[in-house]
């Protein structure tokens, strides 16, 4: 056996055992995301760039600085921005406050959400309405509630949808659902 030929195996092995590696890795990405963290939860508004973004992130900031082991997602009820990252003046707040959305992608919202999360926050109720039409048969009462009920009760407030106006709208946006946020957070804490 040549020089060549030994070196050559031996990269064919380094190669297989990368993608052994790789995986594995992606099997206990899978295992987490679906089996080992505690909760999984998904925000929703109406088209996942303005309001949802950014309850993704403060509730992922806020579970994770209290130690609580879960996946927060966030989509959208209409789709008619699939693929595209959040409003720039929703990345612009969260970066204000220490949180980057930039890498967040828009996705519509399914009926199989409602098998693969454990609780489901709408920012409003239009949005709820519209969860139960995409959802059908598969909608679970039990694992949906209004985003603002958790600071307000039986209110049925819904959180303000800044998109298209000033930035000040954001900033009271953020503000609202961060404080519903810290409360789901804190519930959950002191249980």
């Amino acid at each position: 056996m040549t020089a060549y030929s030994i070196k050559n195996k031996l990269f064919q092995v380094w190669q297989y055992a990368l993608s052994i590696i790789n995986y594995l890795l992606l099997l206990l990405d899978y295992a987490y995301r679906n089996y080992l963290c505690a909760m999984k939860i998904l925000m929703v508004c109406l088209g996942n760039i303005c309001r949802s973004p950014m309850a993704e992130a403060i509730l992922q900031y806020h579970a994770n600085k209290a130690g609580l082991q879960w996946t927060v997602e966030s989509a959208g009820t209409n789709g008619y921005h699939n693929g595209e990252p959040p409003h720039p003046l929703s990345i612009k707040i969260a970066l204000q406050n220490g949180l980057d959305i930039q890498h967040q992608k828009s996705r519509q919202f399914t009926a199989a959400d409602f098998d693969k999360y454990d609780k489901i926050y709408a920012m409003a109720k239009d949005v709820k309405t519209a969860m139960k039409q995409i959802a059908k048969d598969k909608f679970k009462i039990e694992k949906t509630a209004l985003l603002l009920n958790e600071l307000h009760p039986g209110s049925n407030q819904c959180v303000p949808d800044p998109w298209s106006g000033p930035e000040k709208g954001y900033h009271e946006t953020f503000e609202i659902i961060e404080q519903a946020c810290k409360k789901i957070v804190q519930r959950q804490v002191d249980k």
